[in-house]
């Protein structure tokens, strides 16, 4: 059944690539023409962003009691990051890989879901933090339009719930699984018309609930001890941010820091509440707005766009498809 899996998900990817192969080649062709140096320069920036969020994953599976190592860690954020947009399904595909992967070693699953919760709580404020500085930007530039502060509410809004239901977590797990059953309950109740049966079961999630809450009462006890992960949080947008900095050098456009954290900002904003997988499609149309906003010419716009979406989305996609067979070949990790 494991292998069926594998494959199957193999195939969503390939699928995926030849649906997307005229966009691709553009790409291509597109980073053919920057300067090489600069282009393997945000390549090299890309994996060290494999490495942070390794690191970061790491240090929270060992504030929680599990082990592992930067190299397994990195793997299985990268194969997590290509089922998740292969195959989305609101993260829950790829927290899969850090589910099957804590069965294996005989640790508890749901200490493995409140790591990758915590991933992806911290990850929000480390942008949060970004977002506030490229909306002073836009707003310095005048700039700032209706839809990017309808985003940024949102944005902030899912931060909130997130971090809110980690806090019930800590606190209480009745607490918790009355919020995940009301949340499962609203989910059934849309879905319902559709696929005429429930599905969330809202048993699960009270069960759910007190395995999460069980780990989460230790976290208040040690509230530094997440400062490291938060650290390497921001090591990943600072990381993200240099991969843009470096495709403007490698075609010679001129910028100034406003513009790069500007650009940045609202392209990421965008990828997160896109309803699209990893904001594809979606990106691509919003950044070159953003960047013209911040007074970079349209053509250099798209170019800038098609460069850094081919390193940070395309390249991390293969990344991942090749992370998750090294995964499937070592049984202490396969997924």
């Amino acid at each position: 059944m494991r292998k069926f899996l594998f494959i199957f998900v193999l195939f969503l990817g390939a699928a995926f690539v030849y649906l997307s192969f005229g966009e691709i080649e553009i790409i291509l062709a597109t980073l053919q023409k920057g300067n090489f140096w600069f282009v393997v320069l945000a390549i090299l920036i890309q994996c060290g962003w494999f490495l942070v969020a390794g690191l970061t994953y790491l240090s929270l599976y060992r504030l929680l009691g599990l082990d592992g190592t930067a190299y397994k860690m990195s793997l299985m954020a990268i194969a997590a990051n290509f089922i998740n947009t292969v195959a989305p399904s609101a993260g829950m595909g790829g927290m899969a890989v850090f589910i099957s992967n804590a069965n294996r070693a005989g640790h508890s699953p749901g200490k493995a879901t409140i790591a990758g919760m915590l991933y992806i709580f911290l990850d929000y404020i480390a942008f949060l933090v970004v977002l506030t500085l490229g909306l002073i930007v836009l707003i310095r530039r005048n700039d700032l339009d209706p839809t990017e502060i309808a985003a940024s509410v949102v944005m902030f809004a899912i931060a909130a719930a997130l971090g809110f239901l980690l806090y019930l977590g800590s606190k209480s797990a009745d607490a918790l699984g009355n919020a995940l059953a009301r949340m499962a309950r609203l989910i059934n109740r849309i879905a319902k018309p559709f696929i005429h049966r429930d599905y969330l079961s809202e048993h699960r999630a009270h069960k759910f609930a007190h395995e999460m809450a069980a780990d989460l009462k230790s976290l208040p006890e040690r509230p530094y001890s997440l400062v490291k992960p938060l650290l390497y949080a921001f090591a990943n947008k600072a990381l993200m941010i240099g991969v843009l900095m470096a495709c403007f050098l490698s075609f010679q456009v001129p910028f100034s820091a406003g513009t790069i954290i500007g650009g940045f900002a609202i392209s990421y904003l965008f990828l997160i509440v896109s309803p699209t997988p990893s904001g594809i499609g979606i990106v691509e149309g919003i950044m070159p707005l953003a960047l013209s906003s911040l007074r970079i010419p349209w053509s250099e716009a798209v170019i800038i766009t098609l460069a850094y979406r081919g390193i940070t989305f395309w390249f991390p996609l293969g990344v991942g498809a090749l992370a998750l067979r090294m995964l499937q070949r070592e049984p202490g990790l396969a997924t």
